[in-house]
């Protein structure tokens, strides 16, 4: 989730597109990289709010495959093309970028104790309802493990888990995660100083309800072409009908869900149709 005078939220508003969008842009590779942010600890690119690519060979990939989903769009307005609908999630070569059944029941973490400080009683608080809410959905397919023995030396470097968290000190989101398919050197979520002020009518755990959503294989819901705004790419595929309420959609691109950031009915079902 990004952040912007509006606010990946706002500081008042959430934002990792560009709003009022109806059109995707056709931008040169340059520009494209230029809408991204370069995390100065991790060299990593985030694009689209609070998502990662690792190198800049992937952030030249993500600009092809922007590319390839523009001209995709035009043959379909042509009628050169079938419409393909495709809560919906990533893909990567052409499958699902999914968890393998055994790392999905068993997708342990740590939380940087050292970066958190005083914030770190709150945020192990608020992963935990957050990774409930996706663990409910699923019946048990997916099951987040919270590894507090390694607390206290926790970072990317990590090992015996799948994931860490830590703080940062930037104003460029609120949080950023990562999806399956990302290597264990990206595998963070990163939670900004900015998700523990006023951030209303979100709550840090709302924030991770998202991102946890992405660590799953989840796309945001806004790149569908019901949307209306916010194209990202068609490197995805539907797994229930549009839902301008998902948790996965950001609010000023055409979303619907004006409280805290919930799972809907269909983000239930989505994610329970892949795990």
């Amino acid at each position: 989730m990004r952040i912007s005078s509006l606010a990946a939220l706002s500081i008042t508003v959430l934002v990792g597109c560009t709003p009022e969008v109806t059109e995707p842009e056709v931008l040169t590779y340059d520009e494209y990289k230029a809408r991204a942010y370069q995390e100065p600890d991790t060299g990593m690119f985030v694009i689209n709010g609070d998502e990662v690519l690792e190198t800049e060979e992937a952030m030249q990939a993500s600009y092809e495959n922007f590319l390839r989903s523009l001209a995709d769009a035009q043959l379909r307005d042509e009628g050169l093309a079938s419409t393909e609908q495709f809560s919906i999630v990533n893909r990567v070569n052409g499958k699902d970028d999914v968890w393998p059944t055994a790392t999905a029941q068993n997708l342990t973490y740590c939380i940087d104790s050292k970066s958190f400080g005083s914030r770190y009683s709150a945020t192990v608080t608020a992963m935990t309802n957050a990774a409930g809410a996706w663990e409910s959905a699923t019946g048990g397919g997916i099951n987040f493990v919270h590894a507090s023995s390694l607390d206290g030396k926790c970072n990317s470097r990590t090992s015996g888990v799948v994931f860490n968290v830590r703080l940062v000190q930037t104003s460029q989101y609120l949080a950023r995660a990562f999806f399956p398919s990302t290597s264990r050197r990206g595998r963070e979520v990163l939670i900004s100083f900015s998700s523990y002020g006023n951030i209303s009518p979100w709550t840090l755990t709302g924030v991770l309800r998202h991102e946890l959503g992405h660590t799953v294989g989840l796309r945001h819901e806004h790149t569908r072409p019901e949307s209306g705004a916010c194209f990202e790419d068609n490197n995805w595929r539907a797994l229930t009908a549009y839902d301008s309420a998902s948790v996965m959609h950001y609010p000023q691109c055409n979303g619907s869900q004006n409280g805290d950031l919930v799972l809907t009915n269909d983000d239930k079902a989505g994610v329970a149709s892949l795990y």
